[in-house]
């Protein structure tokens, strides 16, 4: 199974092996760096403006810039797609239930790699390790229906408290905009 990420991850572990280590060796040195300038901002774990954000895990999306968002306004959940699992509802009922966020925000994203995946992913990884993932791919053909079946997934789940103001948006990756999906009618 060879994908373009791999391709990519292979070529960024040369890079850090020629700069003196692995890709995580460069994180917790720049950690050190941070953690020598840091200062305890005193913030709590509540975001302050009360939103969770769910999006995709592709390194394009800066979230925090694209959205204007400082340190502590959000939760921010990501995973592969921006897709409405299980485990996001359980992030978005502790988000909700424990932190007090009320508004959620869904962003998916143009010429996403789940777009070029299928099922057979699973079936793959099953032939090579001989045990089959419990988890779904989510793979989608059209950003814009798995953002309304992101929307429909969240507005549907008796564990969340507030399900009135749930956005959907795709996000262009050549030219930063969001574009707002409404949802299915």
């Amino acid at each position: 199974m060879s994908t373009s990420a791999q391709s990519s991850a292979e070529t960024d572990t040369s890079s850090a092996a020629r700069s003196g280590g692995t890709a995580t060796d460069r994180l917790v040195e720049a950690n050190a760096r941070y953690a020598a300038r840091f200062s305890d901002p005193g913030m709590d774990a509540r975001p302050v403006l009360g939103v969770a954000v769910v999006a995709c895990m592709d390194a394009r999306l800066d979230l925090h810039a694209a959205l204007g968002l400082e340190l502590g306004d959000c939760h921010t959940i990501r995973n592969a797609g921006g897709v409405v699992t299980d485990d996001v509802i359980r992030s978005l009922t502790i988000s909700q239930r424990a932190l007090g966020t009320r508004s959620v925000v869904l962003i998916h994203h143009t010429k996403c790699g789940l777009e070029s995946i299928t099922e057979e992913f699973r079936q793959e990884l099953e032939q090579e390790v001989g045990q089959r993932p419990v988890w779904a791919v989510e793979a989608y053909t059209d950003a814009d229906q798995d953002v309304r079946q992101s929307m429909q997934r969240v507005r549907t789940s008796p564990f969340l408290l507030h399900t009135d103001d749930v956005r959907g948006f795709v996000f262009d990756v050549t030219s930063g905009q969001l574009r707002e999906i409404l949802p299915a009618s």
